[in-house]
């Protein structure tokens, strides 16, 4: 076999691997940009939320003298959420403000006074809004880590994600104390 051949082979082979390991990294970087990408979509309704919470505090405190307990909690736990450096610890302090915010709301039905607020209620139906885009950046950010969970794990990139010490990923989950329902305390 001519010798031009057999080198013009093994370029086009050796570009081929090339082409594939290039093709596999640039698809690894992406899929990792796009989990940061969407887990910072939810930090920033997250810290819209608690942007808000003192507006409610506000509008809440004036109708509902006897909830001061509540309304410090809800305080601490936005502070809690604005200190927080760690993803897990946000997501959980953003757990518990869920539970509270709604309990307000809950809770508010018994207040024919705070109910008329306009201010409560054009307020409750911003956090509201709020709320509802959370869950649909959550859900974004589990579509997000599920495609980079297949991603590292499809062949070739398996050998490239090991080699870059990508690792699986955990979904977001909602805990079985979040999924039950006590009712409202006063």
């Amino acid at each position: 076999m001519n010798p031009l051949i057999s080198y013009s082979i093994l370029a086009l082979l050796a570009l081929g691997i090339i082409s594939i390991i290039v093709s596999a990294y640039n698809k690894l970087i992406m899929l990792k940009n796009n989990v940061t990408k969407s887990f910072f979509n939810i930090d920033i309704l997250l810290k819209q939320r608690a942007d808000e919470i003192p507006n409610l505090i506000k509008v809440v405190k004036e109708s509902m003298k006897y909830e001061e307990a509540t309304l410090t909690k809800l305080t601490r736990l936005r502070t809690d959420f604005l200190n927080s450096t760690k993803d897990e610890d946000k997501i959980m302090l953003s757990n518990e403000m869920d539970k509270i915010v709604k309990s307000i709301f809950a809770v508010s039905e018994n207040y024919p006074d705070l109910k008329a607020n306009n201010n409560f209620m054009l307020l409750q139906q911003r956090v509201s809004g709020v709320e509802d885009a959370i869950a649909d950046r959550r859900e974004f950010y589990n579509e997000s880590i599920t495609m980079y969970n297949i991603g590292i794990a499809e062949f070739p990139a398996l050998i490239l994600s090991g080699l870059m010490g990508y690792k699986e990923k955990q979904l977001l989950q909602i805990t079985n104390e979040e999924k039950n329902y006590n009712g409202i305390e006063f």
